[in-house]
């Protein structure tokens, strides 16, 4: 577990969750979600000493919680010496100026939590201007608090964004910040943009690899093309966007990209900074839904990634799913009753790499509407496109007639184009 600083240099930033029952929502589900978010301060760094659960008929708009809860809270946070709270919901500027002064220690909300893995994962120029971007858009409104108590902010969770002593300047300067970083990620996406359209000159078939922080994404690419991308048990261990090459069973090319994981209540405002990023899964011919069949909420983990592709637009492009972890018995039986609700789908294993070769051929197929079946008529002299459909098409029948070869078989777009100049009979 990483360390965060707090009361000193050597002291680990103790966290206190606080989760929230709102009218029918079951307590089980606030506790799942806690489970979730004790993770997510794992990752950045913070040891969990304690939880509170709390069942509200309406938010407070001073305190979120009822003023009651906030002493209660601020009873434990001073008994235990916690650093910091850490509510699982958003929190208005002025709920978290107004918690920070009624407990007396650092209050932030899941939002700062993710944005702080975030912030510690950006590997690339890319990936960190894309997370400074969201943290610059999250302080704007919440400037005047964070300026406020500039003398006593500590390092930790939640404390990663520029602060400046004048707020006038402060907010000046960043939103000069944010449209620098907007001109220089819409850079990005357009030379992002000008990679897809030299892919598709190739005509690769594009494939994105989605699903739930920690499913398993990373492994399945490595499991599936050979590649050594970083791949741990933990959430958001890799942000940047991976893409290689396969070679599918029908000799069909495609391009795997691995893209950032998603979780419940993604800030909306990470979705829309890491645009340049999700645009592969816009482009896409297909999308590969990596579940995390083990999870024992599982449908929620599902449910969660399906709100986020309708919020780029894309829930109505084809889906494979690959219910993975099938190592584990729960996964293996979690796996099974799964497959009869969505469809298509293979049980994996992205760990041992068992039923990759039965993805392999899904993934083939459910591009099939790619390629051309065809029968054609190629001179013999044409030796290199001869060559070149012998290695690249699926070639079902060939035959010869008199100076020419004709071949039956199955084509992807770019040998096609080769092809279209000769007498070609299509089925």
């Amino acid at each position: 577990m990483g360390r965060i600083h707090s009361t000193s240099d050597t002291d680990v930033e103790t966290a206190l969750l606080v989760g929230v029952q709102h009218g029918p929502q079951s307590a089980l589900d606030v506790e799942d979600h806690l489970d979730e978010l004790a993770l997510l301060c794992e990752t950045a760094g913070a040891m969990v000493v304690e939880r509170v659960l709390c069942r509200i008929g309406r938010v407070n708009p001073a305190l979120y919680v009822g003023r009651g809860k906030a002493e209660e809270i601020a009873d434990r946070v001073r008994a235990d010496r916690i650093s910091t709270v850490v509510f699982d919901d958003d929190l208005t500027p002025a709920q978290g100026r107004n918690l920070e002064q009624a407990l007396g220690t650092k209050v932030i909300d899941r939002t700062q939590v993710i944005l702080h893995i975030f912030a510690q994962h950006a590997r690339t120029r890319e990936g960190r201007m894309q997370v400074e971007l969201a943290q610059l858009e999250y302080l704007l409104p919440r400037l005047r608090r964070m300026w406020t108590h500039l003398e006593r902010q500590k390092g930790g969770m939640g404390m990663h964004g520029p602060g400046e002593k004048q707020l006038e300047l402060d907010r000046r300067r960043i939103l000069e910040r944010i449209d620098r970083f907007r001109a220089d990620l819409q850079n990005v996406r357009r030379h992002r943009a000008e990679q897809r359209r030299g892919r598709r000159r190739h005509g690769w078939g594009l494939v994105s690899i989605v699903g739930y922080t920690n499913a398993g994404k990373s492994t399945l690419l490595n499991g599936l093309t050979g590649a050594d991308v970083l791949a741990e048990d933990q959430l958001f261990a890799t942000l940047d966007p991976t893409t290689r090459r396969i070679e599918l069973p029908n000799r069909q090319q495609a391009l795997l990209t691995d893209t950032v994981g998603f979780i419940r209540k993604l800030p909306h405002g990470l979705v829309e900074a890491f645009k340049a990023t999700l645009e592969e899964v816009t482009q896409a011919d297909l999308l590969l839904h990596v579940v995390d069949a083990s999870h024992p909420r599982v449908e929620d983990q599902m449910q969660a990634v399906d709100v986020v592709l309708a919020e780029l637009g894309v829930r109505e492009k084809p889906i494979l799913y690959a219910f993975n972890k099938i190592d584990h018995p729960e996964g293996r039986a979690r796996a099974a009753a799964l497959r009869s609700i969505r469809a298509p789908s293979v049980a994996v294993s992205a760990r041992t790499g068992e039923g990759l070769d039965e993805l392999r051929a899904a993934l083939a197929d459910r591009l099939q509407n790619r390629m051309v079946r065809a029968r054609i008529h190629v001179p013999l002299k044409e030796v290199r496109l001869l060559a070149s459909i012998r290695s690249g098409a699926t070639i079902v029948s060939t035959e010869y007639a008199g100076e020419c070869a004709v071949i039956d078989g199955l084509f992807p777009p770019r040998l096609w184009n080769s092809c279209a100049p000769f007498k070609v009979e299509t089925d």
